[in-house]
């Protein structure tokens, strides 16, 4: 079964070409260095506004049957930022310990980690993760929560992730 996972960029200016979507591109690379399983990315960049990306959200877990969406951008303060909002409107459940998670490793490094609104939310059998928009905090963050990962998408009864154990190992119970 191939893995499907979206990645989305919510960004009024990427989306329009003023810069390149190096965030985008950080979350490729990381999930390049975590995983051994063969998989297919979903990618796009998108402004940030609240029904396009709930319609994104919702094409990449419903029609493109991606068992992971992560996001990227649109989690701070600003009235443009609705990345959060639109995951919570798509989604049947909250996981608010994603979000907990990755704004007490981002306080590590810095002090506005606290206007940082990840979440993340389950759609039918998708797991969807907000992160911020800056690379750097985006492996910080993914290394903290991805051991976690494949086990919710093996609870959501997704495809088996098999992680290359050397960069990042996952937590699955003893059977």
């Amino acid at each position: 079964m191939d893995i499907k996972i979206g990645i989305l960029t919510a960004s009024d200016r990427a989306s329009a070409g003023i810069y390149e979507d190096i965030s985008g591109q950080a979350i490729i690379d990381t999930l390049n260095d975590y995983l051994k399983s063969s998989w297919i990315k979903v990618y796009k960049i998108i402004p940030d506004d609240q029904k396009n990306i709930e319609k994104t959200l919702i094409n990449m877990a419903d029609k493109d049957n991606c068992c992971l969406i992560i996001t990227t951008g649109g989690t701070g303060p600003a009235k443009r930022d609705v990345t959060p909002e639109a995951t919570e409107k798509v989604c049947d459940k909250m996981m608010p310990g994603f979000g907990e998670l990755m704004r007490q490793v981002s306080l590590k490094y810095v002090p506005t980690a606290i206007l940082s609104r990840q979440t993340a939310g389950i759609r039918n059998q998708t797991l969807i993760v907000n992160l911020p928009g800056k690379p750097k905090s985006i492996r910080e963050c993914l290394d903290a929560v991805f051991p976690a990962i494949p086990y919710c998408i093996d609870l959501l009864e997704g495809p088996y992730i098999k992680c290359n154990e050397d960069v990042i190992k996952p937590f699955r119970p003893k059977k």
